[in-house]
């Protein structure tokens, strides 16, 4: 899996890793929140909440966990969470960007680095890996949706930067101001998308071996277990051969 861009790999390990569901909905819940209180309580005239809720939607998040997310936006009592993004090398030379929401730069912080401290990695300065990333749209979409040819002529109609297709699926990628647009008209050629959010696509990749990759699992798990952080990014290549080898 290629840091992301085999995005369907990494997306059934966060599921399967994510058995807690509770902590799985508090994350997207402070998604929401944060995206109603920075725009539009309304889906519709918000992008950013409309991606937060279609994201709470494909984990099966009830409606009303939904509802009451957009509506503690206006709360007197709501917590003021801020986006904090934290960049660091993990095992094997490789590059992590890790976003959060936090209410406690602090605690974030000191939670962040022991993670990488204790699996083999270090946490760097602002802008230390950003450079080795592109800031886009991702559209994931798996291969009941179509064959490559009618997934590939609804993006291109769309206004799609990239794709590719695997039997696991089809990534779309998109500029990330695109990104509502053509997840928009994607859905009325091709039915809502399993996954839509903005992403950190790796330029380069850093193949992993079993030792390392091991070691980097290791980290993004200790690092996706903390309550704060909603996802992180890297750019690492794990074979599915070595992916066997290390059990994930």
């Amino acid at each position: 899996m290629a840091g992301h861009s085999k995005f369907k790999n990494i997306m059934h390990r966060k599921g399967a890793q994510d058995k807690k569901r509770s902590n799985l909905f508090s994350k997207l819940s402070r998604e929401i929140t944060v995206a109603a209180k920075m725009g539009m309580p309304d889906p519709d005239m918000n992008p950013r909440l409309r991606l937060a809720v279609n994201a709470a939607k494909s984990q099966s998040m009830p409606k009303d966990n939904i509802q009451r997310a957009i509506d503690k936006a206006s709360a007197a009592d709501a917590e003021n969470y801020e986006e904090v993004r934290y960049e660091g090398y993990g095992p094997g030379g490789s590059a992590i960007i890790v976003e959060a929401l936090t209410d406690n730069r602090n605690r974030t912080a000191t939670a962040v680095r022991t993670a990488f401290s204790k699996n083999g990695g270090n946490l760097g300065t602002e802008g230390s890996v950003q450079h080795g990333f592109e800031r886009l749209g991702f559209i994931f979409y798996p291969a009941e949706a179509g064959d490559e040819e009618k997934v590939l002529e609804a993006a291109m109609e769309a206004g799609a930067e990239d794709i590719s297709s695997s039997e696991d699926g089809h990534e779309i990628w998109t500029a990330a101001d695109d990104l509502h647009q053509v997840a928009g008209d994607l859905e009325k050629a091709l039915g809502e998308a399993e996954t839509v959010k903005l992403a950190w696509k790796p330029n380069l990749t850093v193949e992993m071996d079993e030792k390392g990759a091991g070691t980097l699992l290791k980290l993004i798990d200790a690092l996706e277990e903390d309550d704060d952080v909603q996802t992180v990014w890297g750019n690492y290549d794990i074979s599915d051969e070595v992916m066997e080898k290390v059990g994930a």
